[in-house]
């Protein structure tokens, strides 16, 4: 499993998980798409942003390996504002290529991403 050296862990001064320390013996948990409600709490929502905000600074429009990023976390994404890269796509497989998709983080998350 591939760490990403210096993205943050968790969001600051709460429990809001962002990376695992270590690969889990029986397999990566499986990425499937979380629907984000608009009724969402605002700690959640700004999870979210600080997650989404760390993806685009590491990795940009580049494509880049799950690795320890949390599963739950980046569920919140993917399928919309995080796509797979490969076909055929593995979603529990530590090595899975992801990618932002530019059209979708620009809809959703304006004020990180822009024009």
């Amino acid at each position: 499993m591939l760490k990403h050296r210096g993205f943050p862990g968790r969001l600051p001064g709460t429990d809001f998980q962002f990376t695992l320390r270590r690969a889990n013996p029986k397999g990566a948990t499986e990425l499937t798409s979380r629907e984000r409600r608009p009724d969402r709490r605002a700690p959640d929502r700004r999870a979210d942003e600080a997650f989404f905000q760390a993806l685009w600074d590491f990795f940009g429009d580049e494509p880049f390996e799950r690795g320890n990023l949390d599963a739950g976390r980046l569920s919140w994404f993917f399928g919309r504002e995080v796509i797979p890269a490969t076909d055929p796509f593995d979603p529990a497989d530590y090595e899975a290529m992801l990618v932002i998709d530019l059209r979708a983080a620009r809809q959703s998350f304006p004020n990180i991403v822009g024009e």
